[in-house]
């Protein structure tokens, strides 16, 4: 099916480093998935943008996006690195690019640039950052994801919106990968979100179950139509959470450990729960509807990198 396979390495976000108690230890365990996915099959290596913990901001460990992805990207020789998504939310659109730049050069050409709206208004207000409401935020993006695109590909851009201006600012080098670095979309907003990934995306991210993505990607496709995009250009990707289990084990006792208190019907309305064989078949069902590109987040991997292989073999290499 030729589908490509990416995996977020654990940050701390999702409270998944703290039963390592050394902050540099647990640096290295998020930095150890990384190489073991690098030496493997897998196309990309992703973190997040946040700064503290979910559902719920505790006192424990989350590293910083773009910060890690710099490190990352010198840590690893093969694999892309994204982000799954950056906030706009949280740096100016041309600092954005000039960031992205840089570290597209720290990787010869391996950064997968992600950018989304934003929408952890909580975590939003605690680092003191300005939040407005969603007719606000996605203007805001509107306008960021085009500054960003001018400043990766042109020598003086000119910008002035309703939210951003640029004045001809110097962004050198520009980046590695031609045209520009590859740029992420995340989100499935159908009016404004979809409608960027089809005049500027190279790639987008959508969430939901395999019938809502497949809607979402008919929404695209009508969007390229449109603008005249190539809808085949585009890497249509999506996002499956996975805690693995034996065959035959109870999903709800296995799991019982990784929820950290999470109800079981709340923990499994977002995660699969299964096999590495219960994992393929979903990804296969994704296929179906047009997902090309699957990015999984998986439990326990800072303390069992082994199971990166394992996926590696059991999925991965099946769909290559």
């Amino acid at each position: 099916m030729g589908i490509k396979f990416g995996i977020f390495t654990p940050q701390g976000w999702r409270r998944d480093l703290n039963q390592i108690a050394d902050p540099y230890e647990q640096y290295e365990a998020m930095t150890n998935v990384g190489r073991v996915a690098d030496a493997g099959s897998w196309d990309s290596i992703w973190v997040y943008d946040h700064f503290h913990t979910t559902p719920y901001a505790e006192l424990d460990t989350t590293f910083e996006c773009w910060t890690i992805t710099s490190t990352l990207v010198r840590d690893t020789k093969r694999v892309n690195v994204g982000q799954m998504v950056g906030c706009n939310g949280y740096r100016n659109p041309s600092l954005y690019a000039k960031i992205s730049s840089t570290v597209d050069v720290a990787s010869n050409g391996r950064l997968y640039a992600g950018i989304g709206a934003g929408w952890y208004e909580a975590e939003w207000k605690a680092y003191g950052y300005l939040w407005v409401e969603t007719p606000q935020r996605m203007g805001m993006f509107r306008e960021a994801v085009q500054i960003i695109t001018k400043m990766w590909t042109e020598d003086y851009p000119e910008f002035q919106g309703k939210y951003y201006t640029i004045d001809k600012p110097i962004n050198e080098p520009k980046g590695i990968r031609k045209p520009h670095p590859m740029f992420w979309i995340g989100g499935s907003g159908e009016q404004v979100t979809l409608k960027l990934v089809a005049q500027y995306g190279d790639a987008c991210n959508v969430m939901g179950d395999v019938e809502t993505v497949g809607h979402k990607l008919g929404v695209l496709k009508g969007h390229c139509e449109t603008v005249g995009r190539n809808y085949d250009d585009l890497v249509k990707s999506t996002q499956i959470r996975v805690h693995l289990i034996e065959e035959g084990e109870d999903p709800e006792k296995a799991s019982e450990a990784v929820r950290q208190g999470i109800p079981f019907d709340e923990f499994a309305s977002g995660f699969l729960i299964g096999t590495p064989k219960d994992v393929a078949e979903k990804v296969e069902q994704m296929a179906e509807v047009g997902v090309d590109y699957v990015i999984m987040y998986v439990t326990q991997v800072a303390y069992e990198p082994a199971l990166v292989d394992l996926l590696d073999r059991e999925v991965v290499r099946k769909f290559a």
